[in-house]
């Protein structure tokens, strides 16, 4: 169980918006200066190629802690500390790649961090928090484990993407890549929770309104489409399970999906045999070792989900690059 009261999508829409500005992410980009890597923005003459397309790979699989999280977590803290709130530890829930960043961002700060984790969760992503210093607790129940957890230890919960925060931390992606790309017709966005998409498309958008933003998630870890449909934390009727484990948060926040409202243009499911040949091509073509959860835009192009004008720009944002040798070799004979 999640812990989570359901809130009715009408409660939703009655509540307060609240949405990062391009000033916000300004703001976390000066923060962020030496803190994270500047990731290239790469053209794919192959995927161009046999596409049609001018197509740019944002290869956030670069950053440290290997995924964008590294973005969102610090900012967080730092911002809170800006504000003179930083907190005596944090706590936080997450299947792998925020678990991470949040423990690399604790230990930067000299805070501890604890993780919760759920028991299937993939081994290098459970090394890589105790590596960095975090303490993983794995548990079916992961928010409401984390909540007992802050409040017996009087440490800050961190949310992994319902947080304003980690949203504009998420932006400088964005901003990123509005900055190197020029004039992109569209630009896909893997989507778990929602906090990814929600940064880029803030910061793409205010940067140039004519571009799509389209989101990518798992038809079997869809929490963006169910959350359209019944309300920002209502939980999926079953737990969500896709090869892109990075993108199987159980619910969409409720900060995202205000900003998915405002900013982005669709978000499209994908089966998971389109995520497994597009990882493979993504694999081959980049020749850089990327997450499933890095090319579901690859495999919405591929299952010819989105209409794309022949020639357009288009940007992929890599989202990660943490994979278990156990997931690689599904790719073999």
């Amino acid at each position: 169980m999640l812990g989570l009261p359901l809130i009715a999508c009408a409660v939703h829409r009655l509540a307060v918006v609240s949405l990062v500005a391009s000033v916000d992410i300004a703001a976390a980009a000066a923060r962020l200066a030496g803190r994270v890597v500047r990731t290239p923005l790469l053209f794919s003459e192959r995927l161009s190629e046999a596409l049609g397309l001018v197509v740019l790979l944002k290869a956030e699989n670069l950053q440290y802690t290997g995924s964008f999280k590294a973005r969102g977590a610090q900012n967080a803290l730092l911002a809170r500390s800006e504000r003179g709130q930083l907190p005596a530890g944090v706590a936080t829930f997450s299947a792998g790649n925020h678990a991470a960043a949040a423990a690399f961002a604790g230990r930067r700060l000299g805070l501890p961090v604890v993780v919760c984790m759920p028991p299937g969760a993939v081994e290098v992503k459970v090394a890589a928090v105790e590596r960095y210093g975090g303490e993983v607790v794995l548990t079916d129940d992961l928010v409401g484990t984390c909540q007992a957890l802050a409040a017996e230890r009087g440490y800050t919960l961190l949310h992994p993407f319902d947080d304003l925060d980690v949203i504009a931390g998420a932006g400088t992606v964005g901003a990123e890549l509005a900055a190197d790309a020029g004039t992109v017709d569209l630009v896909l966005v893997p989507v778990g929770g929602g906090g990814l998409i929600s940064g880029v498309a803030a910061a793409v958008k205010q940067a140039s309104p004519a571009t799509r933003v389209i989101g990518i998630e798992p038809a079997t870890a869809n929490a963006v489409t169910h959350g359209r449909r019944h309300g920002a934390l209502v939980p999926l009727p079953t737990p969500p399970r896709s090869l892109a484990d990075g993108l199987t948060a159980p619910y969409v926040g409720r900060h995202n999906l205000d900003h998915i409202d405002k900013y982005v243009d669709a978000v499209i499911e994908v089966p998971e045999h389109a995520i497994e040949r597009a990882w493979w091509e993504l694999l081959d073509a980049s020749k850089l070792l990327v997450e499933p959860s890095a090319a579901v835009g690859l495999a919405a192009l591929r299952e010819h989900a989105i209409e794309v004008d022949p020639g357009a720009r288009v940007a992929l944002v890599m989202s990660g690059g943490n994979v278990a040798p156990t997931t690689l070799g599904r790719l073999g004979p």
